[in-house]
C-alpha cells in the first residue's frame, strides 16, 4: 500500500519532507511564509515556544534545513511577516508579538522595538503606595486599603498591588522595602496579532499591524512610524482575529473574544458593529469569501455569513486542535484545513469534507501557501515537535460532494415545533375567510417583482453593465484603479480570465469619455492572449483639460473582434482634479 493510500488522502499530496524530532513546538499564529531574501524562494517563519519559559527562538527555514534563529525574550503571541515601506527590493519585515512588545525584524535582524502604551492608574492606590514611601502606613494597612480598592474601584489594581495581596504577612515587608520607591505601572499585553493594507490591495502593498491585547483593545498601527492609527474597544478580550480591506478605504475586523462571542469592527465605528453569540468557545476562525468558518470546542465547524447569520453547522469526530485557510488563487479554491486531535488533517468546503489527511502525531499547527517556490505547499507541525511539510499535487482535484456516508446529519435533528397562540389561530381563521384575495394579492406583487427583475437582468445584459462577463465562452473579470491627484490619472484595468483551462485571445478595450474634460494618451487598446487565472493589468492615463474643478465618467468596453456588442462595461467614476484646483 502506497504513502499517498495509508494517509487516506485520496492520492492528492506528496510527502516532501518530514522531521519527527525538529523540535518546533508552536501554534498556528506563530507561523507565517515570506519571501525574506527577495528570490523568490519564500521561507518558513516561526515563533517557537521553546519550554514554555526559556528556549523561545524565532527560526527560520529554507526547504527542510534551518537557516536562521533568533533568541526571543518571552513567548511570542503571533507573528506575521508585512511590508512596511516601497523600498526596492520588495523584502518583507516580520513582526513578532511577545509580551507587551512588537518586535520587527528586517533582513532577519532587531529593526525596531513597539511598546504598547500603558494603563490607566487607580488614583486612590498611588495615595496608598505614596504614604507607604511616606511611612504613614505599614504593610497590613497597606493589604487592607489595596482589598477594599480592589472590590470597590472601577480601575483594576497594577500588577504590583496583586503580587502583594497574594504574598504570606512575612514576606510583605521585604516586597514594600523592595518596590516602594518604584513608580506605579499598568502594562497590557498582546493577544493577538494580523495585518491589514493601508491603500492597495496588492499582494506586496504596504501594511498596517493590527494588535488585541488583554485590556480588550484593538490597536492599527502605522507600518513606518509606529504611531497608533486607530483604537478601537471590545466588551472581551480577543484571542484570535481576521483582517480584511484596506486601512484608508474600508475594513473589517473579526475578533473571537474569551466571552464566547465573535466581534465584527468596521472602519467608522470604534465599537463592534455585530456579534455572532456561539453555543461554545472558539478554537479558530479562518475566512473564506465573505463567510467566516468558526471551529467551536463542541466538536463543531460553523459557517457564518459577515453579519452573524448561520449558514450551516457540521460535527466533527475529534475535538479541533488548530485551524487555517487554504487558498489556491491560480485555481480559484478555497478551503479550510482543520486539524483534530485524532491525528488528522481534515480539509472542508463549506460542510463538505473534501480530504482526510493521516499524520504520525496530534497536530498544533498548520501552514499554506507558497514555500520554496511551490504555491501549494501544506506545512504542519505537531504536538512532539515534528515537522511535516506536503505539496499538493498539480493534478489533484476535490469533488464537492459531502463524503460522509448516510443521510445528513439535519434530517435526525428534532424540529422544535412551538405550541399553537391565539394570534396564530385567528390569523388561520383570516387566512381561510379571505384566502382567495390574498392569494391574488400575493401573485399580483409576485409578477411584478419578477418583470422588474427581468427588465433590470435584460438591461444588464444589452448593455454589458456588470463586472463579469455573461457569456459562457469568454468568462471574463474586471475591475479598475485610479491613481493620482491631477490633473493627470494613472487608470489601471486588471482584466483576468476566470475559465478553467481555455485561453482568450483577439480582445480590445475602448474607452468613451467627454473629449472637452479629459483627453487620454491610448483610448484604444488590444490585450494580449489571457492565460486562465491570472490577472492581466491594463494601464493608461487620463489628463483632465478643464480648470473648473467638475468630473465626469469614463466608461470601458471590453470588445472582442468581429462583434458589434461589448463583453464587459465598466463605469468609471473619475476623481476631481486637485491639480488644477491648486493651481
Amino acid at each position: 500500500m502506497s504513502s499517498a493510500e495509508s494517509s487516506g488522502d485520496g492520492g492528492k499530496w506528496l510527502d516532501a519532507h518530514y522531521d519527527p524530532v525538529a523540535g518546533i513546538y508552536s501554534f498556528s499564529s506563530c507561523l507565517d511564509l515570506a519571501d525574506l531574501s527577495g528570490d523568490g524562494e519564500n521561507r518558513l517563519v516561526v515563533g517557537d515556544l521553546g519550554s514554555g519559559s526559556s528556549g523561545m527562538k524565532l527560526k527560520v527555514y529554507r526547504g527542510t534545513a534551518l537557516m536562521s534563529e533568533s533568541t526571543l525574550l518571552d513567548l511570542p503571541a503571533g507573528l506575521v511577516a508585512f511590508f512596511m515601506d516601497l523600498h526596492e527590493p520588495r523584502i518583507p519585515a516580520v513582526a513578532v508579538a511577545s509580551g507587551p512588545c512588537i518586535y520587527v525584524y528586517k533582513n532577519l535582524r532587531p529593526y525596531f522595538k513597539f511598546t504598547l502604551p500603558g494603563l490607566e492608574i487607580n488614583t486612590l492606590e498611588q495615595d496608598v503606595w505614596q504614604q507607604v514611601r511616606e511611612g504613614q502606613i505599614d504593610p497590613l494597612t497597606l493589604k487592607e486599603m489595596l482589598e477594599s480598592i480592589r472590590k470597590k474601584a472601577d480601575v483594576p489594581l497594577s500588577v504590583r498591588s496583586l503580587n502583594f495581596l497574594s504574598l504570606e504577612l512575612h514576606e510583605m515587608d521585604e516586597f514594600v522595602e523592595l518596590h516602594k520607591h518604584q513608580p506605579i505601572k499598568r502594562q497590557t499585553v498582546i493577544t493577538c496579532i494580523g495585518t491589514l493594507k493601508k491603500n492597495m490591495a496588492d499582494e506586496d502593498g504596504v501594511s498596517c499591524l493590527v494588535i488585541g491585547t488583554e485590556s480588550g483593545e484593538v490597536f492599527i498601527l502605522d507600518p513606518e512610524a509606529f504611531i497608533i492609527l486607530s483604537k478601537m474597544s471590545l466588551p472581551a478580550v480577543p484571542t484570535i482575529m481576521d483582517v480584511t480591506g484596506q486601512f484608508d478605504v474600508e475594513f473589517r475586523i473579526t475578533a473571537v473574544c474569551r466571552n464566547g462571542n465573535i466581534y465584527i469592527l468596521r472602519r467608522e465605528s470604534d465599537k463592534p458593529k455585530y456579534c455572532i453569540e456561539l453555543s461554545s468557545h472558539a478554537v479558530g476562525l479562518v475566512r473564506v469569501g465573505k463567510n467566516v468558518v468558526v471551529g467551536c470546542t463542541d466538536e463543531t465547524l460553523q459557517g457564518f455569513t459577515q453579519k452573524g447569520k448561520k449558514l450551516w453547522k457540521t460535527v466533527l469526530a475529534a475535538p479541533i486542535t488548530t485551524m487555517a485557510s487554504m487558498d489556491l488563487p491560480t485555481r480559484g479554491f478555497q478551503a479550510v484545513l482543520v486539524g483534530l486531535s485524532n491525528c488528522e488533517v481534515q480539509l472542508y468546503r463549506d460542510k463538505n469534507l473534501l480530504s482526510t489527511i493521516k499524520t504520525p502525531d496530534m497536530v498544533t499547527s498548520i501552514c499554506f501557501g507558497r514555500y520554496g517556490r511551490e504555491d501549494g505547499t501544506l506545512i504542519v507541525t505537531t504536538k512532539g515537535g515534528g515537522l511535516m511539510v506536503k505539496i499538493l499535487k498539480r493534478t489533484a482535484t476535490f469533488d464537492d460532494r459531502d463524503s460522509a456516508p448516510g443521510p445528513p446529519l439535519a434530517q435526525s435533528v428534532r424540529l422544535n415545533v412551538p405550541k399553537k397562540t391565539k394570534l396564530y389561530v385567528d390569523q388561520t381563521l383570516r387566512e381561510r375567510e379571505s384566502g382567495l384575495a390574498m392569494h391574488r394579492a400575493f401573485q399580483m406583487d409576485l409578477s411584478r417583482l419578477r418583470l422588474a427583475a427581468a427588465k433590470a437582468y435584460v438591461k444588464a445584459l444589452e448593455s454589458s453593465l456588470t463586472p463579469m462577463s455573461a457569456s459562457l465562452a469568454e468568462p471574463l473579470k474586471m475591475n479598475a484603479v485610479v491613481q493620482g491627484l491631477g490633473p493627470s490619472f494613472k487608470l489601471t484595468l486588471n482584466v483576468q480570465n476566470t475559465a478553467a483551462c481555455r485561453p482568450i485571445m483577439n480582445l480590445a478595450i475602448s474607452f468613451l469619455y467627454d473629449e472637452s474634460l479629459y483627453r487620454m494618451r491610448n483610448p484604444y487598446m488590444r490585450i494580449p492572449l489571457l492565460v486562465p487565472g491570472l490577472i492581466y493589468p491594463v494601464e493608461t492615463f487620463v489628463e483632465c483639460t478643464s480648470d473648473k474643478g467638475i468630473s465626469d465618467i469614463i466608461k470601458v468596453f471590453v470588445l472582442h473582434e468581429g462583434r458589434s456588442s461589448p463583453l464587459l462595461t465598466a463605469h468609471i467614476n473619475m476623481p476631481v482634479s486637485e491639480g488644477l484646483t491648486l493651481n
